[in-house]
């Protein structure tokens, strides 16, 4: 499967903290020697396609890996507005200072961030204007982040209604388009080998977002996690998101197939477990193997 001469497009799908692996996906495509020519993204592939975009990613991958508990702490920005549990301003201007005022016309490549509009109900595909805005945009998970408006339009998470968008793409004057997934179904187990030094931050780290998503919790249900197979509100809405894409995924693909198809399994970790982003950056680099890249 690998050709050091091919130019591809690349889709990145939207499945929350599962994102992460395609930064490990990226990194093995561009070692096989693919050349990245345009990329379209939803939610978390959309973040993840404008850091590469704009030549960030790497200090974006430095970022995360160096977070700490207290950082972790700092950026959980909660929002009592009712619009959303979390603004997420905090993070997006840690997110800004990277990208800069950069204008998705002037980026090197054809990029698409796709996003929902709320009250219109239709699929919005951003390909010019401010990248942080099409980023911030495109990853509003509905209830959680809070939306963007941009003129006019009250736009959430695309991956309401595309997860996977390979239409953009369609046109692109590339050799091959690849497709990464994250709702994927398998029953291959990977095991993954994480540094003590890392297992000990996730671990800790993990203890602090559970003490904030209860609290969380208190605000809205008065139900213990029992009364629900041990899901807290987080879990519930997780899944509850991934169920709806991959019902959306399927019709999607019906009229849409890329020549490659990566798959991160939908169970490699929960849609908002961000504490493990070493994990699943080095899974995107082992499925991407597995798939011949």
């Amino acid at each position: 499967m690998k050709n050091n001469k091919q130019t591809i497009s690349l889709v990145l799908g939207s499945g929350g903290a599962r994102g992460y692996a395609h930064i490990g996906v990226i990194e093995e495509l561009l070692k096989s020697g693919y050349e990245i020519k345009s990329i379209s993204g939803a939610s978390m592939g959309a973040l993840i396609g404008a850091l590469y975009a704009c030549g960030k990613l790497q200090e974006y991958k430095e970022w995360i890996l160096t977070l700490d508990i207290l950082d972790v702490v700092k950026l959980l920005d909660f929002s009592l507005t009712g619009k959303g549990v979390i603004g997420g301003d905090k993070v997006f201007r840690i997110v800004e200072n990277m990208i800069g005022d950069v204008l998705i016309e002037n980026l090197p490549i054809p990029y698409t961030a796709v996003a929902t509009d709320l009250l219109k109900q239709k699929e919005v595909w951003i390909q010019k204007g401010k990248l942080l805005d099409a980023v911030r945009a495109s990853v509003a998970i509905p209830t959680i982040f809070t939306p963007k408006e941009i003129d006019g339009r009250y736009l959430v998470d695309g991956g309401v209604l595309n997860p996977l968008p390979i239409a953009p793409t369609v046109s692109d004057a590339t050799d091959i388009t690849v497709a990464i997934s994250l709702n994927a179904k398998s029953s291959k187990k990977y095991i993954i080998d994480i540094p003590k030094v890392e297992f000990d931050k996730k671990n800790k780290i993990e203890q602090v977002i559970l003490e904030m998503k209860n609290r969380a919790e208190k605000l809205f249900l008065k139900e213990t996690k029992s009364e629900y197979g041990g899901m807290d509100m987080f879990d519930i809405m997780g899944r509850t998101i991934d169920t709806m894409q991959n019902a959306v995924l399927e019709c999607k693909m019906a009229g849409y197939t890329p020549d490659i198809m990566i798959g991160i399994p939908s169970d490699a970790c929960g849609f908002y477990e961000f504490n493990r982003a070493y994990e699943m950056i080095e899974l995107g680099r082992v499925i991407a193997k597995d798939y011949g890249i």
